[in-house]
Order: C-alpha cells, then structure tokens, then sequence
C-alpha cells in the first residue's frame, strides 16, 4: 500500500512542533494583571476592583482568578460587595 496515493484531507495539517502547547483562555489579561498586582500588595491590604473593569462576572472572574491561583500554588481570598470585588493574599490581614 506504500505505492497507493496519498488521501486527502478535509483540514490543514502542520507539525506537531507548530502546535500551541498553552492555554490562554479569555480572562487570562485580567487574571494575570490581578496576581501581578497581588505580588506587590503590602500586607494587610486588597485589591478593590470596579465590577466595571472586569470585563465579565464576578463569579467568572472568582473562577479564573482560584483555578490560576491553585496551579500557582498559592492561596487568594475574595470578597464582593454591590460594586466591587476585593482581593487579597491568604492569611494577611485575614
């Protein structure tokens, strides 16, 4: 079957070395911009942030910002109330 034509394909194919090996989901901005800003809070302090900003929901944002945090290794605590979410690192000002 080497001498039989090659079949055609309905996709486009490229090598595997091409292929993204990443995930960057669409919070990945505002996540990342978040545990950067987590990075320089003093201790004792939060994040307070304009549901506005976010760009989706709380709860999603919550979401995005515990499952980065866990891969990170590192433990955030949120709070909300009607205008704002608030942010912190774990066992500060806790």
């Amino acid at each position: 079957m080497a001498s039989a034509a090659k079949k055609l394909t309905h996709y486009k194919t490229l090598s595997q070395v091409d292929v993204p090996k990443g995930r960057n989901g669409k919070h990945k901005k505002i996540v990342t911009h978040i545990l950067n800003e987590l990075d320089l809070l003093e201790e004792g302090s939060a994040l307070k942030i304009p549901f506005a900003e976010l760009g989706d929901t709380k709860e999603n944002i919550r979401s995005a910002v515990n499952r980065a945090s866990r891969k990170a290794k590192r433990t955030v605590a949120t709070a909300a109330d009607g205008d704002f979410l608030f942010l912190w690192n774990a066992g500060q000002g806790s």
